[in-house]
């Protein structure tokens, strides 16, 4: 779990170096060609599932990815980002209580509202008022790959890189239609790439999806939720631990306090995630 939240942990400042070469658009549809490659033997069909799969592709892949990349491309500390991207816990236990039924105590409601409140507290802070527009976008991918995740819950015997290898196959053809419409010089920018742009697109391809996931998925297999779920956030502690050393990120009191009350609010949401859940964890 160490190595996995490491990997995690140093994917935002891959991620953020990556799109201070390309644009966010055509940066994210490399990151998916890369992986269709790679998981193209693993593409098989989920019989009587393929709509939603369809629908998780769609919301976990391309649209969120744009959005997350794309503020992340905004904010300029990565550590705000890593944050912030942590409301998918919170989102996500909210639409299980709406659409799955779940029953949350007192306890997690309190982590839900500490969840909010923590991003709250860091986008008011006056030193990120020119990259708020980047924490709108990270919150709203949050939102709609959390989507995406209430719909991978009712799937069931389908392997990680089965679902992974349908993800990129089918988020990269929109996201380069998109990049071609909203975004512009690409042969120049292709063309002009060095270590940081195509490092970005491989290392958050192969290490974040790849490494990362494939982990967390053979974890999940032998260790219960409760267990995992919580140990998790080191990989937030770790992005901004590496935010501050590779990126330069100056960090406020307000930040570090936000930070905090977010983090926490998703500790206390992960420690009290009931024991159905754990079939259903696939990443």
């Amino acid at each position: 779990m160490l190595i996995i939240c490491v990997v995690w942990g140093f994917t935002f400042v891959a991620g953020k170096a990556g799109l201070s070469e390309m644009p966010p658009m055509l940066f994210t549809a490399l990151r998916y060609m890369v992986l269709s490659l790679l998981l193209f033997p693993f593409l098989r069909i989920v019989h009587g599932k393929m709509p939603q799969v369809m629908f998780i592709t769609i919301t976990m892949g391309s649209i969120h990815f744009a959005l997350f990349y794309g503020g992340l491309g905004l904010a300029e500390n990565v550590s705000t980002v890593a944050v912030a991207v942590q409301l998918s816990v919170p989102i996500s236990t909210v639409m299980s209580i709406m659409f799955l039924n779940e029953q949350v105590g007192w306890r997690r409601w309190a982590g839900i509202v500490m969840s909010f409140g923590g991003v709250m507290v860091i986008g008011l802070d006056p030193a990120i008022i020119n990259e708020r527009l980047g924490l709108i976008m990270v919150i709203a991918a949050a939102f709609i790959g959390s989507a995406g995740m209430i719909v991978m819950k009712q799937i069931t015997n389908t392997g990680v890189y089965q679902m992974q290898a349908w993800i990129a196959m089918m988020s990269w053809p929109p996201l380069c239609a998109a990049s071609l419409i909203f975004e512009s010089n690409h042969v120049a920018v292709l063309q002009n790439a060095g270590w940081m742009g195509w490092g970005g697109v491989l290392y958050t391809a192969i290490g974040a999806s790849l490494i990362g996931h494939a982990g967390m998925y053979y974890l999940l297999q032998r260790y219960d939720v409760s267990v995992t779920a919580p140990l998790t956030l080191m990989a937030p502690v770790f992005g901004i631990i590496f935010g501050v050393m590779f990126w330069g990120d100056e960090l406020s009191l307000r930040f570090w306090l936000g930070g905090a009350l977010t983090l926490l609010g998703v500790l206390i949401i992960g420690l009290r995630k009931p024991e159905a859940q754990k079939a259903g964890a696939v990443f």
